[in-house]
């Protein structure tokens, strides 16, 4: 097997799927806007020059679409044009639960993958546990002692919010409260650190939860791993245990 490209290799995701293969004997090449390790090379989705060389001798596909975009379909399908180019025959994307194939942003991104390229896998996973840890806007507000939703009683699936500022205070030591905003609130909160778009984008993310869109669980994780899925302690003790994240 060739190289597999991953994209976002810095970020949440990626930096684990690169970790994950590399430990499995797996070439990888890590896709990042600011290169400074060895394995990393540039790619940057709004220069199509760097598409080229990205995917140069590149067999599959870990793919994270453009952060921020509202509509990221017009960066990603020349992308997937110059892949099928190449000779890449697998993408995975990372798309959402709540976002079904076809609905605007991550949606549109899982039919373009599903209609272009000869093998693919979209997943869609629930909300991220590490979404309170590290540079995240939700962690950023962990540290701040709040939690800032426009979700109102809705649940997801790796836990409800009061649940989660419980634990957090319990192992950082720090009281964490929620507070509950509307979801114009939201959006122009977000549209502080944001495109105005993609801020109303997460604002209606937050919206559908409190319809209950993401009020369910799986076993997806135990069907794919063969392992029960980390607990949400596990994960807050494993990724604060080092002070400077804190």
């Amino acid at each position: 097997m060739s190289e597999v490209l991953v994209t976002g290799a810095t970020g949440t995701t990626g930096s684990r799927v690169a970790a994950f293969l590399t430990g499995r004997g797996v070439a990888v090449r890590r896709a990042t806007r600011t290169p400074k390790l060895p394995g990393q090379i540039r790619f940057d989705w709004a220069d199509r020059q760097t598409y080229k060389e990205a995917l140069h001798g590149i067999s599959a596909v870990y793919l994270i679409a453009p952060i921020g975009v509202a509509d990221p379909v017009p960066l990603v399908q020349p992308f997937l044009g110059e892949a099928l180019d190449q000779g890449v025959q697998r993408v995975v994307q990372l798309s959402s639960s709540a976002l079904p194939e076809g609905a605007p942003g991550l949606g549109a991104v899982h039919h373009l993958v599903r209609t272009t390229m000869p093998e693919w896998t979209v997943l869609r996973p629930s909300w991220f546990m590490q979404n309170f840890t590290g540079d995240h806007l939700v962690a950023q507000g962990v540290r701040d002692g709040e939690i800032v939703t426009a979700a109102a009683d809705g649940k997801v699936a790796f836990i409800d919010a009061a649940d989660i500022a419980a634990i957090v205070t319990e192992v950082t030591g720090r009281p964490v409260v929620h507070h509950r905003l509307t979801h114009e609130q939201l959006r122009d909160r977000l549209a502080a650190f944001m495109p105005l778009e993609f801020a109303t984008m997460l604002a209606d993310m937050d919206r559908a939860i409190a319809d209950g869109a993401e009020d369910r669980t799986t076993g997806t994780v135990q069907l794919l791993t063969g392992r029960p899925p980390n607990g949400f302690r596990a994960v807050a003790e494993r990724e604060l245990s080092d002070p400077v994240s804190l």
